[in-house]
């Protein structure tokens, strides 16, 4: 099972993102590793090493698409349930504070603004298998905190 986990609408973007860098972002690189080498002398050549360094990025950016493509597991955001899983949408209220909703996700697919947290983060390891109604409790730098589980949807 692989621990990278990727809704079906970020699988979807990242495989777009891929398609881009393969076409589009290979012939501009191409483009202009052609435009540099006709400049000269490639050992003295500032823009044609600055290119094969982008070059370089590129093909990186590109197998890091291909490999979390391919190892990781598409979630469904499920809809109601018992417990918490990946994919879940919970409410929870800290203690003194006003409910949140958070759908829980695969690390790769974090953002906390939008309502999104990652299963390996502090909060989203504590939430994974509780039952609406649980409390868990999260240690940070500036003490504890203490999380209700209002509703899990």
């Amino acid at each position: 099972m692989s621990d990278n986990y990727l809704t079906q609408e970020r699988y979807d973007e990242l495989k777009v993102e891929l398609n881009s860098l393969k076409t589009a972002g290979r012939q501009s690189v191409g483009e202009r590793l052609r435009h540099a080498k006709e400049l000269g002398d490639l050992s003295e050549n500032a823009e044609y090493q600055a290119v094969r360094e982008e070059q370089n990025l590129l093909e990186k950016k590109i197998a890091d698409l291909e490999d979390l493509l391919e190892n990781s597991s598409i979630i469904n955001k499920e809809s109601g349930g018992a417990t918490v899983k990946i994919g879940s949408n919970v409410t929870i209220k800290k203690s003194g504070g006003e409910a949140v909703t958070y759908t829980v996700v695969g690390s790769s697919e974090t953002d906390p603004a939008k309502g999104l947290i990652s299963n390996a983060s502090p909060l989203g390891k504590q939430l994974l298998g509780k039952k609406m109604g649980d409390v868990i409790v999260i240690e940070a730098p500036k003490g504890k905190n203490e999380y209700a589980i209002l509703k899990i949807n």
